[in-house]
């Protein structure tokens, strides 16, 4: 079949060309269509009972994660000056369109009775921007006074003061947030600079928009570095501009269909996907090696150009397509996961593999037939002094130190599996920013001061109409929020009850005693008092301060919203800290009359988490199970199945094993690289068994000659492969993000234990089952004769033969 597919893409070379130029225009056309997503990519199924909960709590209460919170720790905050100038930066903050609310300090409300009117009036407390000193001393002592905003706006003991900025969801799910988040930024710079205080920022609309940035940055970055890396490594491999040349356009191609087939598919760049342009360039060039060698070598035997190209494409036709099809299902085995991040990725990535394979067998062959044949110089590669004593080395290792090789690898492997038994499953939600980077300690800044800014929501139903302004629900209410309040990962959480608890100090004329859950006996005379009124109407204080109030209970009064800031606890603490509190919750509000459900972007965080972690898994068994199809169907011996798989078992199990010792845990981004990793490594162990099954009919059956043949012949190409896919996977290490970083560092680590473990484990295997696999050669049960096939006259393929 293969020499008839040389025939096909030799005789119809110009066509094939014009029409992949074509494509390619196309694809190139999607491709600039190409968007950046802004929204959050659903990590776990929409039938989970999590995402149902947090849909239903979004349609009450239009949903969490919309707040970004700007911090100063200072012990001048109510100086004059500091004041006024923060008090700008409020009012300028909320010109910015995307601002909806602001609750900070300056702007914070206060009730006040009057008696005459019988209405709590609601009004700025810091009503004038030109305040003298001892002014603002006076209504600071007041502010103080206000327990609804101490914890919450300011903490007395740090000094550290925060304020709430309320952005608009659609705003911050399009484009546009990047320039809104740049603009908050900017004004809070210049306020920093002016004063000499640190601002820090945070919130999970600032901390989606910078790492969009990032990822966006990254992936011109990658990018470019992939194709100036790999193609300096094949020029000094080659010593060929025309070969480097040929091997850029051809990822170059892939890479323009990569980034189209995320436009078709109706996708846009996230994290995951922003990898795949850069993996394309480190998949493909390894083809493009494959064959240029192999073109390389047949031309060095017989000088003959077009046998050259016919005995490539039949010799490694085959093997790329299936080393194409293991690393494919190593990505693609992601695309039956429920995940939506982690679909699309599997999707993307298995499809442009294969295209990167079709792309090479047409243009590499066809291009090369219009090329005078490679001249002395471009060939002298194959005798490489160095590798060459490398490869007598490990041929040495191999033939007369095969007990030592089971020995130190057995080592190796006890040590590993000891490692993995230190492996911990764990993620966070800013896993992959560095412990320097300003986002990372702004935020451990609110975690130390207000612990933390992750919101986490509590829906209480009280299962009937007009429920939650129930005293009995009040108190159960306020139970809660001291629960947990006590805490220590928890900040004080906001609801309903706080508010009502507000209103009746102001009816105690802001005596700070008062800030409790009113009594059946203070309701008689609170009732008329808490239909607020505004000092200031055109302030809109009462309106603001009413919203908020009211943003805590559904349309109906029947479920109350209790929201709670908390810690980046990560995945494995916070299921513990749900299961703790769960028991007491329970002793507060009876499951007869109430139903308590946590959810937010934090149970959601979890649950993706978790559930990511199994489905990765899942994918990497499925990928063992179809690598073992593919392996089984190319070879059709049992016994080749298990020498192929034990050098690359080895690896994976000796990079878990690391990543236990040096504490590198169990998360999304790690858990990829074994999937990864063993789609990619396999190619090895396809390329030397193909070669070997090739090279025994030419060497009599003598497995021994034919395993010394295949190190020398191909370890050459294997190690030259191995060191561009290093290479190119260590460009990812140098990410700014975590789980890029694992995943460049890891897999090339993986991939040189394959590489190794491929030019010596295997062989060794192959010598020790040298009995069994001679009886199954001698059978014809091993090997296909393939001289018959390859002394067609090229005549017949309709090939000119001629030089």
């Amino acid at each position: 079949m293969w020499q008839r597919l040389a025939g096909f893409v030799l005789k119809f070379r110009l066509p094939l060309l014009l029409l992949l130029l074509v494509a390619t225009g196309v694809m190139a056309y999607f491709a600039s269509k190409v968007q950046m997503s802004y929204d959050y990519v659903a990590t776990i199924p929409h039938d989970n009972p999590k995402f149902l909960e947090y849909q239903e709590f979004k349609k009450k209460f239009g949903g969490d994660g919309n707040m970004l919170v700007l911090g100063v720790q200072t012990d001048k905050f109510f100086q004059a000056d500091f004041f006024r100038d923060y008090l700008q930066l409020n009012h300028d903050l909320k010109k910015i369109n995307a601002v909806e609310n602001i609750l900070s300090v300056p702007l914070a409300i206060n009730l006040v009775k009057n008696d005459s009117t019988q209405k709590l009036e609601a009004g700025l407390l810091f009503k004038d921007s030109s305040y003298t000193q001892p002014q603002i001393d006076s209504l600071a002592g007041v502010f103080r006074t206000l327990l609804f905003y101490r914890g919450l706006l300011y903490n007395p003991d740090s000094k550290a003061y925060m304020m709430a900025i309320y952005v608009n969801k659609d705003v911050f799910n399009s484009p546009k947030r990047t320039a809104v988040v740049a603009e908050i930024t900017k004004l809070a710079k210049a306020f920093e600079d002016k004063h000499h205080t640190e601002v820090h920022l945070s919130g999970l609309p600032l901390i989606r928009t910078v790492m969009a940035v990032k990822v966006a940055d990254e992936l011109k970055l990658f990018l470019k570095i992939s194709f100036l890396l790999t193609g300096l490594i094949l020029f000094l491999f080659f010593r060929s501009f025309g070969a480097v040349l040929m091997s850029m356009v051809v990822v170059a191609i892939g890479v323009i269909w990569s980034v189209a087939t995320i436009v078709l598919m109706g996708y846009k760049i996230t994290l995951l996907t922003g990898l795949i342009p850069s993996l394309i360039v480190v998949i493909g060039i390894p083809n493009c090696v494959y064959f240029l060698s192999k073109y390389h070598t047949e031309y060095a035997r017989h000088g003959n150009k077009t046998k050259a190209l016919v005995r490539m494409i039949q010799r490694m036709g085959i093997v790329t397509l299936f080393t194409n099809l293991t690393a494919a299902i190593g990505f693609g085995v992601f695309c039956f996961t429920n995940s939506a991040i982690l679909k699309e990725f599997g999707v993307v990535a298995g499809l442009n593999i294969m295209f990167i394979f079709l792309i090479s067998f047409i243009f590499l062959p066809s291009v090369l037939s219009f090329l005078p044949p490679p001249k002395t110089k471009h060939i002298n590669y194959l005798e490489n002094g160095f590798l060459g004593k490398v490869l007598d080395f490990l041929t040495t290792l191999v033939f007369k130190y095969r007990k030592p090789v089971y020995f130190v690898t057995a080592a190796l492997v006890i040590a590993a599996l000891v490692g993995m038994g230190r492996l911990k499953s764990v993620g966070y939600m800013l896993d992959d920013i560095p412990k320097t980077d300003k986002l990372y300690t702004d935020l451990k800044f609110f975690e130390q001061n207000f612990k933390g800014v992750m919101p986490l929501e509590i829906a209480v139903d009280t299962k009937r109409k007009n429920g939650v302004v129930n005293l009995q629900t009040l108190n159960k209410l306020d139970e809660l929020t001291k629960l947990i309040a006590e805490q220590p990962d928890f900040a004080r959480p906001l609801s309903v009850v706080e508010g009502i608890k507000f209103a009746k100090q102001a009816y105690y004329n802001g005596d700070s005693s008062n800030y409790a859950v009113p009594n059946s006996f203070d309701l008689g005379f609170l009732a008329p008092y808490l239909r607020m009124k505004s000092a200031n109407t055109a302030s809109g204080s009462a309106t603001t301060f009413s919203r908020l109030v009211a943003s805590f209970m559904d349309s109906t009064k029947q479920v109350a919203r209790v929201s709670v800031n908390m810690k980046d606890v990560g995945s494995q603490r916070l299921p513990v800290l749900m299961d703790s509190l769960e028991p007491k919750v329970t002793a507060i509000f009876d499951t007869a009359h109430y139903k308590v459900t946590f959810t937010g972007t934090s149970v959601i965080f979890q649950e993706g988490t978790r559930f990511i972690i199994n489905g990765l898994t899942e994918s990497i068994l499925l990928a063992f199970v179809l690598i073992m199809v593919c392996m089984l169907y190319l070879f059709r011996s049992w016994r080749m199945l298990i020498i192929s798989l034990i050098p690359n078992i080895i690896p994976l199990v000796v990079t878990a094993g690391v990543m236990g010792w040096v504490g590198v845990a169990l998360k999304p981004s790690t858990v990829l690289v074994f999937s990864v990793a063993l789609g990619i490594a396999i190619d090895v162990t396809i390329r030397f068994l193909v070669n070997f099954k090739q090279e025994l009919p030419r060497h009599n059956l003598d497995i021994s000659a034919t395993v010394k043949q295949t190190i020398h012949e191909t370890g050459l190409s294997i190690i030259y492969t191995s060191m561009i896919l290093f290479a190119g996977f260590m460009i990812f290490s140098f990410s700014g993000f975590g789980g890029t970083k694992a995943l460049g560092w890891l897999t090339s680590l993986t991939l040189v234990v394959a590489m190794i473990t491929n030019l010596t484990i295997l062989p060794a295997l192959l010598l020790w089952m040298e009995k069994a696999l001679l009886k199954k050669a001698r059978k014809k049960e091993l090997w296909k004769p393939l001289d018959e096939e390859e002394d067609i006259e090229m005549s017949k393929l309709g090939v000119d033969d001629t030089e």
